[in-house]
């Protein structure tokens, strides 16, 4: 027995010299045992090589049986560990990397340090997370707004895709506030990201607008739109809203409360049914929808940041079939049954 212990050191040695990985060595041990037990059984007693080798299968049995039980308790063992030891938490991200990720922000000098300062203390509540808020969305994660709101009782569906830029294919299904908010924590891990999977209704809208600064306007249904601009008029809250059609799209800043009219004071009444189709119905060029959605974020940007001169009192009307871009003036209606001309007084 003490000649095939010799032999197996030896076998591990020379591995070892030659750099053989752990497995390959007991390999060749484990080659070495067969072979001996093989002596063992197949010549008869008192054979030299048999005597040599220990003279007994049965202790090179017990031996087998001893390492082999050695062998699963050490990888019963690491299986415990490997489930105990917890799972690295990703690194925080440092206020450094922030400093770097808003650094073309701040050297611009409409904006600089004071204005990222007042992005990264803003708190902007996105109504729809569909093909103007999918844009909007990420540019204003992007560009560093601290807070960032979400309402929607959508699901992702296959043929958002064509536009809604901030979901993808895997999240076919997912409810999209919660896909935006994915989309959003991977494009900035500063950002807070709080999002409602649920319709705006009177009963939430108020509590719900409160809590924010600004609010943003991407539905695309007339009901939730008036309800938006009541809301935000009553909590004196300054309302971006855009709205796309086929190849045509256009964007204002209503506030009233500085000046400027509500949305009611522009259009008083819904347009008649079939004049302003719906993308399902009328259809919607894929790109639009980015455009008005990044120039939403533009507005918000510099609202935020006070700086430039925003859309209050002036609306923006893009058609992207003939490369047409206008700009108009708006004015507060006195007789406004929401906002009752506030903006035409102040």
């Amino acid at each position: 027995m003490a000649l095939v212990i010799g032999l197996a050191l030896l076998l591990w040695g020379i591995g070892h010299l030659m750099n053989a990985p752990i497995p390959a060595r007991l390999t060749m041990i484990a080659l070495l045992f067969v072979a001996v037990l093989g002596i063992q059984v197949t010549l008869p007693d008192g054979h030299p090589l048999r005597a040599a080798t220990g003279g007994s299968a049965l202790a090179w049995l017990v031996l087998g049986g001893a390492g082999l039980a050695v062998w699963v308790y050490a990888g019963w063992v690491r299986g415990l560990k490997a489930r105990a030891k917890p799972e690295p938490k990703p690194a925080a991200p440092s206020a450094r990397s922030e400093l770097e990720r808003n650094a073309r922000h701040i050297v611009l000098r409409e904006i600089g340090g004071p204005g990222q300062k007042r992005l990264k203390e803003a708190k902007v509540l996105v109504v729809g997370a569909g093909g103007l808020g999918a844009p909007a969305l990420l540019y204003l994660a992007a560009a560093g707004v601290g807070t960032v709101g979400v309402i929607d009782d959508d699901v992702v569906e296959n043929s958002n895709l064509q536009r809604q830029v901030i979901h993808t294919d895997d999240r076919i299904g997912m409810p999209k506030v919660f896909s935006a908010q994915k989309a959003m924590e991977a494009q900035n891990p500063f950002v807070t990201v709080r999002p409602y999977n649920r319709r705006l209704t009177d009963e939430i809208a108020r509590g719900l607008f409160a809590d924010y600064d600004l609010i943003l306007d991407g539905t695309d249904d007339a009901p939730t739109r008036y309800l938006v601009n009541e809301t935000a008029v009553a909590l004196e809250k300054p309302l971006i809203s855009a709205a796309i059609s086929q190849w045509e799209g256009q964007i204002s800043l209503f506030d009233p409360a500085r000046g400027g009219p509500c949305y009611r004071c522009v259009f008083p009444e819904p347009a008649a049914e079939g004049l302003a189709p719906s993308c399902a119905v009328g259809g919607v060029l894929g790109p639009l929808p980015g455009v008005l959605g990044a120039m939403m974020a533009v507005e918000a940007v510099k609202h935020l940041a006070r700086t430039g001169e925003t859309l209050r009192g002036r609306m923006l009307i893009y058609d992207a079939l003939y490369a047409d871009t206008r700009l108009i003036g708006l004015k507060a209606r006195p007789d406004c049954p929401v906002c009752q001309g506030r903006g035409a007084a102040a």
